[in-house]
């Protein structure tokens, strides 16, 4: 089964805990398919993630840059794929902006992140937590502190 962990958003935004997120991934030595819910959200991330620190560099690409089977981190709007593919071969899948995958089960971990401040977002959240601990994933939920980390939820 997929360990999923949800992370509630509330303190910073996706464009802020994404990266850091993709940075552990990339420190583990996986690559990860990244969801977005537009291709136009898709081309905000692929820059975010050239420009979002000075000392930083994520490897990433997306279906404008091509080569996806080198990338470690590949970024695709949810419904490009109508087969859920993994063009990249990641391990861990990344959901964003309420961006769905049929294929969850196929990757070792999955993150919803998901805005805390949106009640859609919230209920979204709530409905795929049933649906997946109904299908026997490993469920945990974290939550954003002050300090600028997460806490796990119990």
């Amino acid at each position: 089964m997929t360990q999923i962990a949800f992370y509630h958003l509330e303190t910073w935004p996706l464009e802020q805990a994404l990266p850091m997120l993709l940075e552990k991934t990339l420190a583990s030595g996986k690559r990860a398919l990244v969801l977005a819910g537009s291709a136009e959200r898709v081309e905000a991330l692929n820059g975010l993630l050239w420009t979002y620190h000075q000392d930083a560099w994520l490897p990433h690409g997306s279906a404008a840059d091509g080569d996806a089977d080198e990338q470690p981190v590949w970024l695709a709007a949810a419904g490009d794929s109508p087969d859920g593919d993994n063009p990249n071969r990641a391990e861990y899948l990344f959901l964003t902006d309420g961006a769905a995958s049929a294929r969850v089960a196929d990757f070792e971990r999955c993150f919803e992140l998901f805005d805390g401040r949106d009640p859609a977002a919230l209920q979204t959240a709530r409905d795929r937590w049933k649906q997946y601990q109904a299908a026997g994933h490993a469920l945990t939920y974290w939550r954003q502190t002050d300090a600028g980390g997460w806490r796990k939820q119990e």
